[in-house]
């Protein structure tokens, strides 16, 4: 028995987890990702039940995450291109655990309120503007660009394994010491994902300039994305649903909390359905890709996430309210994954190297650029119209969205990855 055990989760000769590089920074994102899921809950939960905010504020709350994406994508792109990504990682994970742990410090001196959330927010969406463009790149170069697919999907796996057991730890935590202290586990994983990373060692050689020309090389990045009809076009789409993502983040805690009337820890232990959806998608999200194609499997995983939100705006209380929140979280779980790693392969695998921190910016910028807005619109719809509105708001609009994409060949012909065309760097 326990020799079939081994023989079932022993890894495959050519597993890119027997490459120890690989493996230091897979332990890494699974240790941040586990952190990670109690931010998640612990910091709007804070926000709604600590602090009481009303729809607008918990927008408010989500637009300011979001907005370093749309100050500081493009700038911090070319300096990427300009620098060793490794370092700006390591820093940023650094600086991420010390703005986690100012808000159960804040809580301890009685200053918590939803300014010292905002700011928190703020510089979490910075760190997450620079050093996870960095993130994005480092993994180029430890893995080989045909193997990007593979790679993402194990990240993810990573990632779900922290969504299959976070959820359920931060409602523990919640539950006995109450959701801001909660916020000290995510500050002492981060800093062991820090220590993780910093024994990692990778060869970059930095592109010899012979004019460093901000402004130059900022243009050059955007052009690169605009010459190209499959950037530009995913950049359209994802912007998209990043708009009606952060509607629905805005109010899915809330109408959760005070319409379905779940308690803050069956919150939490609803949050593990994502972690079931996430690790199903991850297990089978490279056969899925390579038998659909990386374009159509994005699509699919674009429309899974407007119908799990439109089928939870008309949930009712009670169990099925539960159910219907559970389900909600499992579907978008499966479709984010099957969704992002087919974005992130296509967009990597079309890039050449010097332009990988410039493209990755740019289209982050793109991407994000509605997502402030879309927060903010979700909170005054919340407000406003009611909470289910405001969700089915976020479902609809995805799906046909996402419908509309599919009648258009771009991404749905896309059967493989593409070739990286080489450009003259600025």
């Amino acid at each position: 028995m326990l020799s079939r055990l081994r023989s079932f989760f022993a890894l495959a000769p050519n597993d890119l987890l027997r490459d120890a590089v690989y493996r230091r920074l897979w332990t890494s994102i699974l240790c941040a990702s586990l952190g990670g899921q109690i931010t998640l809950l612990a910091l709007p939960l804070t926000a709604a039940v600590l602090l009481d905010a009303s729809p607008t504020q918990m927008g408010l709350l989500q637009a300011l995450g979001v907005l370093p994406f749309a100050l500081f994508s493009l700038p911090s792109g070319v300096l990427l291109d300009r620098v060793r990504k490794l370092p700006v990682y390591i820093v940023g994970e650094a600086v991420l655990a010390l703005a986690v742990a100012s808000v159960p410090l804040a809580a301890w001196l009685g200053l918590l309120g939803m300014p010292w959330l905002y700011l928190v927010s703020f510089v979490i969406g910075t760190v997450h503007t620079t050093a996870g463009s960095a993130a994005q790149i480092v993994l180029t170069q430890v893995v080989p660009r045909e193997r990007l697919v593979e790679a993402h999907a194990k990240n993810a796996l990573a990632s779900s394994g922290a969504e299959v057991a976070g959820p359920g730890l931060a409602g523990l935590l919640i539950k006995l010491v109450g959701a801001p202290l909660a916020l000290a586990v995510d500050a002492l994983m981060l800093a062991l994902s820090v220590l993780i990373l910093r024994g990692i060692r990778v060869e970059e050689t930095l592109p010899v300039r012979q004019a460093q020309d901000f402004w130059r090389e900022l243009k050059a990045g955007l052009h690169f994305v605009r010459e190209r009809r499959l950037l530009v076009t995913m950049a359209m789409l994802m912007a998209c649903w990043n708009l009606f993502h952060n509607a629905a983040l805005v109010t899915q805690i809330l109408l959760a909390t005070r319409e379905l009337k779940l308690a803050p820890q069956t919150v939490g232990w609803s949050y593990v359905a994502i972690g079931a959806g996430t690790v199903l998608a991850s297990v089978l999200g490279h056969r899925i890709s390579r038998r659909m194609g990386p374009g159509p499997c994005l699509l699919l995983g674009f429309l899974l996430c407007g119908l799990a939100w439109l089928q939870l705006a008309f949930a009712p209380a009670g169990g099925w309210g539960v159910a219907s929140f559970a389900l909600m979280l499992f579907t978008w779980g499966v479709g984010a994954v099957l969704m992002f790693i087919n974005f992130l392969s296509l967009r990597q695998a079309v890039t050449p190297a010097p332009m990988l921190g410039r493209m990755t910016s740019t289209m982050r910028w793109l991407i994000l650029l509605p997502a402030a807005p879309g927060a903010l619109l979700g909170g005054w719809l919340g407000e406003h119209l009611g909470l289910r509105a405001a969700l089915g708001f976020a479902g609809a609009g995805c799906v046909l969205v996402g419908l509309w994409a599919w009648r258009h060949p771009v991404l749905r012909s896309v059967r493989e990855l593409p070739k990286p065309v080489e450009v003259a760097t600025a």
